[in-house]
């Protein structure tokens, strides 16, 4: 899925933007410390319905990608199988191969991105837990999103194997190879098609912004080098507004900067925003966003206010990924017809 020499970018026409909301539903653990097979606690999962108060005034069916701890654990998986069951959200896979069996690899950051693992492990794992959350919720899983966004080499054929139609994992613009991650930087944030048979890429909204926006990742990572933090160039680059990177996401960024990152995707075609995530973010203390009451109610309210703003004021409107893999099965399909009935006429 990392090739662009095998994407087919999809075909959404013309319509209203369309909003994704994706929920990375896990364990709590320290996000500073080595990843560790002992974290396991879902407590915070009792705080989901913070966010569903909001997302019921919009209409908004959210998609929580699950990982094992969550989908093995009733007081975790619970809240959301009423959910799901009430058509209130839709359910996905999210592979955390540390807190995920059959347990075989030695725990290290490495091993902690999925798709490094060989074939028959990371295959091993994610039949494990697509059984696991296919028991709880009654269906077969066809949303996938790797922890960590940890794609490797054998991850598209693995997904095609076990029936995956969708993934999430990919962050456009982006490179994680200094932390044993995955390169993203040749990859866009419109959704692509990839495998065979095809499968759905809905990638994050991922972009820069700014007078030097153009330069991407190859400015940002300028900026974001050591010498560059040590320079605090990215807090300078940002307050002269000459090249930011932002994440469509409430965890460290702003309303105003998630308008300033929809604006600029907008106007370079997109349709497709994926607003995204951590479970544990709704529970203070358990992630680095979210410490306290105060930080709590700040995030939430940037729910709130990007929803309202993208709905009421861009004349947006709320979708599952299912039903953007309907609008670009549709348009292929119509497309190919189209193409058959030229070839024939000729």
């Amino acid at each position: 899925m990392l090739d662009p020499a095998h994407w087919r970018q999809a075909d959404l026409g013309d319509g209203p933007p369309l909003l994704v909301v994706v929920v990375d539903t896990e364990e709590e653990f320290p996000w500073q410390e080595t990843v560790s097979r002992e974290n396991v606690s879902t407590h915070a999962m009792a705080a989901q319905s913070r966010a569903h108060r909001i997302f019921e005034k919009y209409g908004i069916v959210p998609t929580y990608v699950i990982d094992f701890p969550v989908a093995s654990q009733p007081d975790a998986y619970g809240p959301l199988k009423e959910l799901h069951e009430g058509g209130q959200c839709r359910i996905g896979t999210h592979l955390h191969p540390w807190v995920n069996p059959p347990f075989e690899e030695e725990v290290n950051n490495r091993n902690s991105y999925p798709g490094n693992l060989p074939r028959a492990q990371e295959e091993a794992k994610l039949r494990r837990l697509t059984e696991e959350v296919g028991a709880r919720f009654g269906i077969r899983p066809a949303i996938y999103k790797a922890g960590r966004y940890g794609v490797g080499p054998n991850t598209t054929g693995i997904l095609a194997a076990l029936g995956y139609r969708i993934d999430l994992s990919v962050v456009p613009r982006s490179d994680f190879r200094a932390e044993d991650g995955p390169d993203f930087r040749a990859c866009s944030a419109r959704p692509y098609w990839f495998g065979h048979p095809d499968i759905l890429e809905i990638p994050l909204s991922v972009g820069y912004t700014g007078l030097m926006a153009a330069l991407g990742w190859s400015g940002w990572s300028r900026i974001s080098s050591p010498a560059g933090r040590a320079l605090r160039l990215g807090a300078l680059s940002s307050r002269l507004r000459l090249l930011e990177r932002l994440i469509l996401t409430p965890e460290g960024i702003t309303h105003t900067e998630h308008r300033r990152l929809t604006r600029a995707l907008l106007k370079t075609g997109h349709r497709v925003f994926s607003f995204t995530y951590h479970s544990p973010s709704l529970e203070p203390g358990c992630t680095p966003y979210v410490r306290n009451d105060a930080d709590l109610a700040v995030f939430l309210d940037r729910m709130d206010r990007y929803f309202d703003w993208f709905i009421n004021s861009l004349g947006g409107t709320a979708a599952t990924p299912e039903e953007i893999l309907a609008i670009a099965s549709e348009r292929r399909q119509a497309s190919r017809g189209a193409a058959e009935v030229s070839r024939r006429a000729s």
